[in-house]
């Protein structure tokens, strides 16, 4: 049975804009609503949201966060081709 895993996250174009949305929402912000204002991804309308994946659905970049990092915590900045994430896995089984 493969492992399954959700998470939600946040894409920026820069380094620096993670950086700074991580110190927020170590400040005490909602990653749903930063997620809302400031993510690039469509799932930022979500809040971010994700859903349930396996390893390999996602690039490998995200994987190596999504199913070796601690669950409830927010990681990053994840680089990928797409940009720079804030990773939050939300759930992994």
């Amino acid at each position: 049975m493969p492992v399954k895993a959700s998470a939600r996250h946040i894409l920026v174009p820069t380094e620096q804009e993670c950086l700074k949305l991580k110190k927020d929402i170590e400040g005490g912000q909602a990653f749903a609503d930063i997620a809302k204002k400031h993510s690039k991804c469509p799932s930022g309308r979500e809040g971010g949201a994700l859903g349930e994946f396996t390893p390999g659905q996602m690039v490998p970049e995200f994987d190596r966060v999504v199913f070796n990092e601690a669950v409830g915590k927010v990681h990053g900045p994840v680089k990928t081709q797409f940009g720079y994430h804030l990773v939050e896995i939300t759930s992994r089984a």
